[in-house]
């Protein structure tokens, strides 16, 4: 992928997951929507970032032929970018909520398996649509 096309990747990916994070921490928390707000932009913005980098070194591991990935690497992509996000969220979570280590474990656990789910699910899509509208580039 060329460096716009990750960044509209990033971009779009952060947006569908942005407004699912705060309708449902609004709900969960009953946090007000400022708080809420603002650690949805902040998360996003720290996600938005290691998606790049993340997916950036991924690639380079496992080749450019996003396409025809299997679920088994789908599913590491996943866990590998979920925890790496949590060490910056979990904290995070916790200042600007005020809320105890174990609430917020317990978001964090639901968040994390809400988009290991969602990040599988988006790049497959993303990835399959992609393949019928950019032809694949060889490269040396």
């Amino acid at each position: 992928m060329s460096f716009k096309e990750r960044i509209f990747h990033s971009v779009l990916f952060e947006i569908i997951a942005l407004l699912c994070f705060m309708v449902a921490a609004s709900f969960v928390t009953k946090a007000d929507t400022k708080s809420v707000a603002s650690l949805a932009i902040g998360l996003s913005m720290i996600a938005m970032t290691w998606n790049y980098i993340y997916n950036l070194v991924f690639d380079r591991v496992f080749g450019e032929k996003r396409a025809s990935r299997g679920l088994k690497i789908r599913i590491g992509h996943g866990l590998g970018f979920e925890l790496g996000l949590v060490f910056v969220s979990f904290p995070l979570m916790m200042w600007i909520l005020q809320l105890d280590f174990w609430t917020v474990l317990i978001m964090d656990a639901g968040v994390v398996i809400f988009f290991l789910i969602y990040a599988i699910v988006y790049n497959w899509c993303y990835d399959t649509i992609r393949s019928r509208f950019i032809p694949t580039v060889a490269t040396s």
